[in-house]
């Protein structure tokens, strides 16, 4: 995990399947955005302690290790960090639940990468009009 300039809005990817999550950040890193990655909603969490004002982007899998899953992460963020525009990834439903938090985006896998790019583009362009 690197640090993020302190002048750039940041995407920040929490999936803990590491092939994904470095796509997701190899897709990220062609935007605008720095990209923060993290392997559990808990490091997630502390890169928002940390650096939350300027995360402009929370693009997380649903399915998570540790104590804390996606929706639950996504729930936290909504809550302490209302700016930041949530992206729920997952090879499964999860919208048939009901259980994405309305204020989240949902995305099925596999994403397509344009998807990805245009979330991120809606997440820079909402950060800079802050």
């Amino acid at each position: 995990m690197h640090q993020p300039q302190l002048d750039c809005p940041i995407a920040l990817v929490v999936e803990d399947d590491a092939a994904v999550r470095h796509l997701a950040t190899a897709v990220l890193e062609e935007t605008d955005l720095d990209v923060i990655a993290c392997d559990s909603a808990e490091a997630a969490i502390s890169v928002l302690e940390r650096s939350g004002d300027h995360v402009a982007l929370l693009f997380a899998d649903v399915r998570l290790n540790g104590a804390m899953d996606g929706i639950a992460l996504a729930t936290a963020v909504g809550r302490r960090w209302p700016d930041v525009r949530v992206v729920l990834t997952s090879g499964y439903d999860a919208r048939s639940a009901g259980a994405i938090p309305a204020e989240a985006f949902f995305m099925q896998k596999p994403w397509r990468a344009l998807d990805v790019l245009v979330q991120a583009e809606h997440a820079t362009v909402a950060a800079r009009a802050a």
